[in-house]
Parts: structure tokens; C-alpha cells; sequence
């Protein structure tokens, strides 16, 4: 399956179109809540909200996961002495710390100050994210 991903010249770029809708998926969804608890759409209730957004939020960043993967896999020694892959790979090991955090001490339901600093955290680590992800194709 790998030498399919090199030798086939629309595999790899429909990998990254799949990478690219989970990612869609992961920060629209985590931008949606974000704006809420931020105090847009007041007249939704945050919990379903929650629900509904960060079940779609989880399915993308699987394609993400699974996607970026595969493409990992396709070109892993490359990638791995690639500084910004190792930045991003980082950013995203962050991300997860903050997201277990976040819902390990359960922000939704308090939504203070500190939940509200850990969804600014959020955006921004996904932002670097992003911007190394792009990044990465010209270091």
C-alpha cells in the first residue's frame, strides 16, 4: 500500500485532501465551541453544543490522524529530520495535554477563567499546528 502511495500519481495528493477534511472538520468543530463559550449563539446550550461538536471534532482529527499516518509512513525518514515536522509533532503532543486537562478537570461545566485560557491555548496551539503542517513541505 505504501509504494502505491509513491508510485501512484493521485494517491498521496488524495491523502492529503483527506488530512485536509479531517483538519476542517477537527478546527471548525473546536472553533464552533470555542465561540460559544466565548459568548456567541447564547440561545445554545453549551452541553449539547459540546456534544455535537466535539464528536465531529474527534471523527476529523481521526481522518487527520489516520491520513497524516499514512503519509508519515510513505516518507518517514525524510520527515523525521524535518525540524518543523518535529515542531508540529510536538505542538500536537501539547494539544493533547491541554484538551486532558481541559476535560480531565471538566471545563465545560465550570467554565471560568482558567477553561477559558485553556480554549485560547487551544486555538493557538492549533494555529502553529497548521502553520507548521504547511510548513513542513518547504524546510
Amino acid at each position: 500500500m505504501l509504494d502505491a502511495l509513491v508510485i501512484h500519481p493521485w494517491a498521496y495528493p488524495m491523502l492529503e485532501v483527506i488530512h485536509l477534511l479531517g483538519v476542517s472538520l477537527l478546527l471548525g468543530n473546536l472553533a464552533l465551541l470555542e465561540m460559544r463559550v466565548f459568548g456567541a449563539g447564547q440561545s445554545l446550550e453549551v452541553r449539547p453544543l459540546a456534544k455535537l461538536s466535539l464528536s465531529l471534532a474527534l471523527a476529523g482529527f481521526a481522518l487527520a490522524g489516520g491520513s497524516g499516518l499514512l503519509m508519515f509512513a510513505s516518507q518517514a525518514e525524510e520527515l523525521l529530520t524535518n525540524r518543523i515536522f518535529t515542531a508540529k509533532m510536538l505542538l500536537l503532543v501539547l494539544a493533547g495535554c491541554n484538551a486532558g486537562w481541559f476535560h480531565g478537570r471538566q471545563s465545560l461545566d465550570r467554565l471560568d477563567t482558567l477553561a477559558k485560557l485553556q480554549l485560547v491555548v487551544s486555538a493557538l496551539l492549533w494555529l502553529l499546528i497548521l502553520g507548521c503542517g504547511r510548513w513542513i513541505a518547504y524546510v
